[in-house]
């Protein structure tokens, strides 16, 4: 069966992640900080699914954490099919108020650790084939502090890798939610509802997973779940960026 490493499977879109790639019967390395959190979801997916599950806990802003995973990644006897580059976590919006070692941990795990894991993933699947998943967002489409600068790095170089290496028989697709009921906002210390979005501009976790796994295997580039945003992101390349800029003041995406 294919192999797939999840970063960021503990909770929210990683979690989903693992849970559908399992129902595909799919063998998983699921990586997150707390042990605790994925060993109890790896024995819910072995005993549901009859699957391997490989827990290895690891925090990706470290340097040792970092090489962990790079490591496995680079393991020639166990490869690894899909990569889903989901780990990450939000700041405030005000980057001069910000502690800027915050700022420097965002930036590694958002930016420095999907670059680093791709670049060990391709050294193995290229001419063998396999698919990289980055999950993005919509932010990485506006001017939203430097969540949406990484975000749009991050988009920017999935689509530059997925033309590149497409002729090795690698896919890599940045999937770019928008506001999606995860965990996310309450780790950031924002109550449901304090968000400032209406109810409209919510997805489930579930859908977009489902649509990122589906454009995936179509070998897209870029997979932005739902019509709505879909329209949002149309609508983006129309407006002003100082009018877009504005609007995006509100709520965490």
């Amino acid at each position: 069966m294919p192999t797939a490493l999840i970063t960021g499977a503990s909770a929210g879109l990683g979690e989903e992640f693992a849970r559908q790639l399992a129902d595909r019967g799919a063998d998983l390395v699921l990586v997150a900080r707390s042990a605790d959190s994925l060993e109890t979801l790896a024995r819910s997916l072995r005993d549901g699914h009859g699957i391997s599950v490989e827990v290895l806990p690891a925090d990706l802003v470290t340097e040792e954490g970092m090489k962990l995973v790079v490591a496995r990644i680079s393991e020639g006897e166990r490869p690894i099919d899909l990569l889903v580059n989901n780990a990450g976590f939000g700041l405030p919006l005000h980057f001069a108020d910000n502690d800027i070692e915050d700022e420097v941990r965002h930036l590694r795990i958002h930016v420095e650790a999907p670059m680093r894991l791709m670049h060990a993933a391709l050294g193995r699947m290229r001419g063998r084939g396999g698919r990289i998943i980055n999950v993005a967002s919509v932010a990485g489409f506006i001017s939203r502090s430097t969540y949406s600068a990484c975000k749009q790095w991050l988009i920017g170089f999935s689509r530059w890798a997925n033309a590149e290496y497409a002729r090795d028989g690698v896919s890599v697709t940045a999937v770019c939610p928008g506001f999606t009921h995860t965990t996310f906002h309450e780790r950031m210390g924002l109550a449901p509802g304090h968000e400032g979005i209406p109810a409209i501009g919510w997805l489930n976790a579930r859908d977009v997973v489902r649509e990122g796994l589906r454009d995936a295997a179509q070998g897209k580039a870029v997979s932005i779940p739902s019509l709505r945003y879909k329209t949002v992101v149309a609508l983006t390349r129309l407006l002003p960026s100082s009018l877009t800029a504005r609007a995006a003041r509100r709520g965490r995406v």
